[in-house]
Parts: C-alpha cells; sequence; structure tokens
C-alpha cells in the first residue's frame, strides 16, 4: 500500500538554460512580469526518464533503435486482451506518471499518481544572450558560418512541488521500489545528464514527505520557504551564486510541526551548500523533523 507524499525539489541553475521555450527562439522560460524563471513539469519527467533509461529500465515513452515509434508499436508486443494492465505492468514510466495509449480499439487513458506543477525560481532572474558562430554554412550558396543566439539565465534558484497519490498508485500498480528510483533519479539525474545548454545545474534539496495514508494531503510547500540575500547583497535580483543567499524555513518550520502528526516518513537530500536558516538563524534541515521518520538519501 502506498501513501500519499508531498514532495518539495530545489535545484540551480547557474549560465545555462534550464528550460528553452521554442516560441521563443529557445530562449528561458520565464514569466517576465516578475521575472521568474519558469521550467515545465514535462522537462523534470524527462530527466527521470531519461536516468531510468540510462540505468536500462525499459519505458514506455522512449526510442527504439534511436529512432521514435508509435503508441500503438511501443505496445505491440504486450497482451492485447488487457493492454492497459500489461503496459503498466511492463513500463514503470506509466506506473509513476500514466500515459495515453491509442491502438488499434485499444485507446486508454492513464493517470499516473506521480504528478509535479511547472517549476519556478524563488529568486527575479536576470536573462543573458549572445551570439554564438557556427562553422558550418546555412546554405551552399553561403561561404561563411552562421551566426545565432545563446540564451541563459545568470542564476536561478527552481523549486518544484508535486505530490504521489495513494489511491492512482494502487491503479497503476506502483511500488515501493519504483519510488525508491525515483528518489534516487531526483537526486542523480540532472548531474549525470548534463548536455551544452544544461551544465551548470545541481540538485540542493528535495523532499518527499510521506504521509499517514492515501487521505491525507499537505499543502504546496514552496509556499513556506524563501530565498534572502547575504548582508554583502542589496537585493536578492543581485544573486549570482548559492552562497550569496539563505533559505528561509522558519514558516515551514511552524508548517511541518503543525502536521507532524500526518507525517510517517520524510525521504531526504540536503545539498551541504545551500545554507537553511530558520528566523535569521542557521538550522540543519535534519532538525526540521523527528530523526526516526527521516530517511537520508
Amino acid at each position: 500500500m502506498i501513501n500519499n507524499s508531498q514532495m518539495l525539489y530545489l535545484y540551480d541553475a547557474k549560465l545555462c538554460n534550464p528550460n528553452g521555450d521554442p516560441d521563443e527562439e529557445n530562449r528561458p522560460r520565464m514569466d517576465y512580469e516578475r521575472e521568474l524563471n519558469l521550467v515545465s513539469d514535462l522537462r523534470l519527467k524527462r530527466y527521470i526518464r531519461d536516468y531510468l533509461l540510462d540505468k536500462g529500465i525499459p519505458l514506455y515513452v522512449q526510442k527504439v533503435d534511436g529512432s521514435p515509434v508509435t503508441s500503438e508499436k511501443r505496445v505491440s508486443a504486450l497482451d492485447q486482451n488487457d493492454i492497459a494492465k500489461a503496459a503498466m505492468e511492463a513500463f514503470i514510466d506509466i506506473r509513476l506518471f500514466g500515459a495515453t495509449i491509442a491502438a488499434k480499439k485499444n485507446n486508454h487513458s492513464i493517470t499516473g499518481p506521480v504528478q509535479f506543477n511547472w517549476g519556478y525560481s524563488l529568486n527575479p532572474v536576470k536573462l543573458l544572450e549572445s551570439s554564438i558562430t557556427s562553422h558550418f554554412a546555412s546554405g551552399e550558396s553561403n561561404k561563411q558560418g552562421s551566426i545565432g543566439k545563446d540564451y541563459r539565465v545568470q542564476y536561478s534558484l527552481i523549486a518544484f512541488s508535486g505530490v504521489v497519490s495513494g489511491k492512482r498508485a494502487k491503479e497503476t500498480g506502483l511500488s515501493e521500489n519504483d519510488l525508491e528510483l525515483m528518489d534516487e533519479a531526483m537526486v542523480k539525474a540532472i548531474p549525470l545528464l548534463t548536455t551544452r545548454s544544461k551544465i551548470g545545474q545541481q540538485p540542493r534539496l528535495y523532499l518527499r514527505v510521506e504521509l499517514n495514508n492515501s487521505e491525507t494531503v499537505l499543502k504546496d510547500l514552496r509556499n513556506y520557504i524563501s530565498v534572502k540575500a547575504v548582508d554583502t547583497l542589496d537585493d536578492v535580483r543581485d544573486i549570482r551564486s548559492i552562497n550569496e543567499y539563505t533559505l528561509e524555513f522558519g514558516p515551514l518550520i511552524d508548517y511541518i510541526n503543525e502536521n507532524n502528526n500526518k507525517i510517517k516518513k520524510v525521504y531526504c537530500y540536503h545539498d551541504d551548500d545551500l545554507r537553511i536558516t530558520a528566523k535569521g538563524r542557521d538550522i540543519n534541515i535534519d532538525g526540521i523533523f523527528n530523526s526516526d521518520k527521516i530517511v537520508k538519501l
């Protein structure tokens, strides 16, 4: 039996492009009114999928022999009498995230128990722009290399909120082992799967707060944390690295204490470089939860 969980996931991005927007020349996704960097839930799920695939775990959403395949072909080798059940048993990403299966006379929509909403930066983010050149010509008639644009964030501390639904976990057959692999991916995937545009990203904090049952829920934990610039900076807009701010956890600690009786376990990763404070005083993440409930990742 899988219980509900509430997740808080933070990673930072320095001089890179966390999630390009194809509708804006691949600029980092932004809420321009508030100067916040945005990252879609699909980008995060792709990190998890790529990590699992790198471990040799077969997925529903993956290329076969380096080429894209249709949904129908991906499930063609499975038992067609109950294709949804067979697909959930075969593919961990369906058990985690769900899927739409489009096969002849056999269409199914499966809602996954693990869901994230869009991530956003806890600090205002500045965009950097530069020109890049290629040695390859843009056409046979051109003898010079082509020129393009490269867009990156100066520094962004990105926060995601996510949930695990115990009821939907039962429907998809999600197991504790599946959740352990997801926890592992949340900590390890981003540093191991770097590309030119993604190098410069590092997980800083991951909390999966497992609750007592499949009925209890918590609110979005991002609402209870905030970034505070260190004394040497005038404003959070000037932040350029992890050592130029602290993460204020005071309201989150109060919220956790109010709901402590609802919490069964806390799966936790905390990067030592991320400085956490409570009402201005340095704290250790271990001090927030009862020690007998903490499982370190």
